[in-house]
């Protein structure tokens, strides 16, 4: 099973991050991805909508790719499917993000070990909202 870091170690990460970029973002309010990225936006996180169609979400604009940001941010946190996740991590290790997290279901151990492995710390299967909510 796939080790996840401390409650101590996420939340020192928690209070570090400062922007997020959302794969998967979606712009309906009934949507997981849209109520957890407005509640961390209601944290004080900057939220960086990633998701090809949508042209801004949550009034910040909106990008196909994690490649296509003009930025890198602090975190990535992926709402797609597990399938997804070895290309997410592709595009993490080119733009050199430091932080991904994968949310709640989003389970693809290979692809998180070869994100490690090169440097990025992984929090897999947990909400990021959950775990702000609960350590901050």
């Amino acid at each position: 099973m796939f080790p996840n870091p401390s409650s101590d170690e996420i939340r020192d990460l928690l209070k570090t991050v400062k922007s997020i970029a959302v794969v998967g973002l979606s712009d309906n309010p009934a949507r997981p991805s849209y109520r957890v990225a407005l509640a961390m936006q209601g944290l004080g996180y900057r939220i960086i909508p990633v998701r090809p169609a949508q042209t801004d979400v949550l009034g910040e604009k909106a990008y196909a790719q994690l490649t296509d940001l003009p930025e890198v941010p602090d975190l990535v946190d992926v709402f797609r499917n597990p399938e997804a996740v070895d290309e997410i991590v592709d595009q993490c290790i080119a733009l050199g993000a430091k932080r991904l997290w994968l949310q709640e279901s989003v389970v693809n151990e290979p692809a998180a070990e070869r994100a490690r492995a090169a440097g990025i710390t992984v929090i897999m299967d947990r909400c990021v909202w959950k775990d702000a909510h609960a350590l901050l």
